[in-house]
């Protein structure tokens, strides 16, 4: 059985005068995603495939680093669209996503919709499934497309009840083959 782990980046430098997808990991942020190297799971990995937001990319190489392996990047994995708003404060952030997994349907403040976001990050994961390769994978990226991917490998609503635990750094694994969760939500570095 070969499994697939979808990581997200762990903690970010917030900067609100830099786009979001231009963030980079903290200093929090890059000790977890070293942390995450001394996980058991970590040894099976034979391909590293990341969004192209820089957050991302840097978790990856990280993790591509100690491997020795490349990193594929694939600019369609990355988050939901939010350039319409840009950065919102925490709370205001949060009442909108809120908003945006409970209207999967609607646009909600001009953020990409839900179903549009699930429908791009599960094609995405199947293109790279699909062209083959053996071993276990590891696709990195973020918190809400990784949810609307569980969900989709769950057979379940688009909701936030699934969303990842706050602070990024969380990974969830699944069967390749039966496309199947083997489990949910776990901190990467633990």
């Amino acid at each position: 059985m070969s499994i697939a782990y979808y990581i997200t980046h762990p903690q970010v430098q917030i900067d609100a005068t830099i786009p979001v997808p231009d963030w980079g990991l903290s200093d929090i942020g890059r000790a977890k995603a070293h942390v995450m190297l001394d996980q058991p799971w970590i040894a099976s990995i034979a391909r590293v495939v990341s969004s192209g937001e820089r957050k991302a990319v840097e978790t990856a190489e990280v993790l591509g680093r100690h491997l020795d392996l490349a990193v594929q990047v694939r600019e369609r994995m990355h988050e939901n669209d939010r350039s319409a708003t840009g950065f919102l404060p925490p709370p205001e952030f949060e009442a909108v996503a809120d908003r945006f997994f409970a209207n999967p349907h609607e646009s909600i403040r001009g953020w990409e919709r839900a179903i549009d976001a699930q429908q791009r990050i599960v094609s995405e994961v199947e293109a790279v499934l699909d062209a083959g390769g053996a071993g276990d994978i590891a696709f990195v990226g973020h918190g809400g497309v990784g949810t609307l991917l569980l969900v989709s490998l769950s057979g379940s609503r688009i909701s936030r009840d699934a969303d990842q635990p706050a602070g990024g750094g969380n990974y969830f694994a699944y069967d390749i083959g039966a496309r199947r969760l083997i489990h949910g939500w776990r901190p990467i570095d633990r």
